[in-house]
């Protein structure tokens, strides 16, 4: 499954519940809440980066090969180790805080992070067009 390519977010769902239950300042989720991320994958076999740009010119990459721990970083510049596998066509990984799954379906990359808070799960899904 390759996974390369350029991709900017057509929708989102569950985007300020997440970021509260994450700790994000109300006026970081207010900023992002229309942002148009772009993530960027190069795919050699089971060698990724993964680029995601954020507004005000901040980009976080994390490099990782799949089965292998490695460092990772997240948006909040936090650096953590980590193991990304690959599960019927989906990338799966353990931030600190959540659960995240990545997948090609229809051409579109589909993401679906899960954090767990004191009434249940709390899940964002966004949906990117590769652009």
């Amino acid at each position: 499954m390759s996974f390369a390519g350029k991709y900017q977010t057509e929708t989102q769902e569950g985007y300020d519940e997440f970021c509260k239950l994450l700790g994000i300042p109300d006026d970081i989720i207010e900023k992002g809440r229309d942002y148009k991320l772009v993530t960027e994958v190069t795919q050699n076999g089971d060698e990724f980066a993964w680029t995601m740009h954020y507004p005000a010119n901040h980009s976080v990459t994390n490099k990782f090969v799949l089965g292998k721990e490695c460092d990772m970083e997240t948006i909040g510049g936090k650096k953590f180790k980590a193991t990304v596998t690959m599960e019927g066509g989906k990338l799966s990984v353990r931030f600190p805080n959540y659960h995240h799954t990545s997948e090609i379906s229809g051409g579109k990359l589909i993401e679906i992070s899960t954090a767990t808070s004191a009434k249940g799960p709390v899940v964002l899904k966004r949906v990117s067009k590769k652009i």
